[in-house]
């Protein structure tokens, strides 16, 4: 299989790129010229494996011309790549908007290289605020522009992917965790904290959450990639618990070292959802399954943290 990936450099996007080269793909990886995440893109390319990648510099505005560079086609798009994922960003229409347009862009390009499929990573932002069991057919009421555009992309590019005689396949993926996620996510921003002692003030973690670690996702996406079909799947774990009980026991899987406190901080972006999906379609339709217990992704983040080189995280 050939595939283009978008985002290649981002904590998703690299994951995946390292499942498909191990399993003998060719891949051309789409960067953002001079990008300051290159290294982490190198690092996930298997020993043996450097024939199989081509790695080109290209602004998403400037997707189009990546025709120039590709000269057999291919078969399969991942479109991974979106700007303002950061809680911040989430509420800025603009900045969320644009990545609608620059995605579509990244659609048109893809049928010009000879692309069938086209896989995008979408969000379980786009559900809203839910507080029951969360299907692919529960309706999408966005509250964050995160969300929305997330889900304006996605009848526009199915419908132009119609169009195109291309496969439209939709990803709502849930909350992924892992060495070399943003260092502002709740998991990170725990480990970190607790790593050197320190208190991090939470907000009420009452809900129900669901996390998934970043080999697994990486997995469905690309069984996704050559399994799925046409339509939209949830990607998620199976361990759904009280945020509460994360936390907790990331705590005690720290050393329980420094402290944390619930209750001061505001709800995110996304307000306080519940996280309950079921992932029986994507499970069914590609035979995937999540395999890694939250317990062992922590440890695999604690053991790359800085301090735990020199046997500071209580392990």
């Amino acid at each position: 299989m050939r595939a283009v990936v978008t985002g290649a450099t981002s904590f998703i996007g690299a994951a995946v790129i390292r499942l498909l080269l191990q399993a003998g793909n060719e891949v051309w990886a789409v960067v953002r010229p001079g990008s300051d995440k290159l290294e982490n893109l190198y690092s996930h390319i298997p020993a043996g494996c450097e024939r199989q990648i081509q790695i080109r510099e290209l602004d998403m505005p400037k997707i189009g011309e990546i025709k120039r560079e590709i000269s057999c086609p291919m078969d399969v798009w991942l479109h991974t790549c979106w700007g303002g994922a950061g809680s911040g960003n989430r509420t800025l229409r603009d900045v969320q908007q644009a990545n609608v347009a620059s995605s579509l862009a990244a659609v048109k390009a893809a049928s010009e290289v000879g692309c069938r499929r086209f896989l995008f990573t979408g969000s379980q932002a786009e559900y809203g605020i839910c507080h029951d069991r969360i299907t692919e057919d529960t309706p999408c009421r966005p509250v964050s522009e995160y969300g929305k555009a997330k889900r304006d992309f996605s009848g526009q590019a199915e419908k132009l992917c119609r169009e195109l005689a291309m496969e439209y396949l939709h990803a709502r993926i849930f909350s992924v965790y892992g060495p070399g996620d943003h260092p502002w996510s709740l998991v990170q921003s725990c480990l970190r904290t607790w790593s050197k002692g320190g208190e991090i003030q939470l907000g009420e973690c009452t809900q129900w959450w669901n996390f998934l670690y970043i080999d697994d996702a990486a997995a469905a996406l690309a069984a996704l990639m050559t399994a799925g079909k046409s339509g939209y799947y949830n990607v998620a774990g199976r361990d759904t618990r009280r945020l509460r009980e994360f936390v907790e026991e990331m705590y005690a899987l720290s050393g329980a070292r420094g402290s944390f406190i619930y209750g001061k901080r505001p709800q995110n972006a996304e307000g306080a959802a519940d996280l309950l999906p079921d992932i029986t379609k994507i499970c069914a339709e590609t035979g995937w399954e999540p395999e890694t217990p939250f317990a062992e992704g922590i440890y695999e983040i604690l053991h790359r943290l800085p301090e735990a080189a020199s046997g500071e995280t209580g392990i």
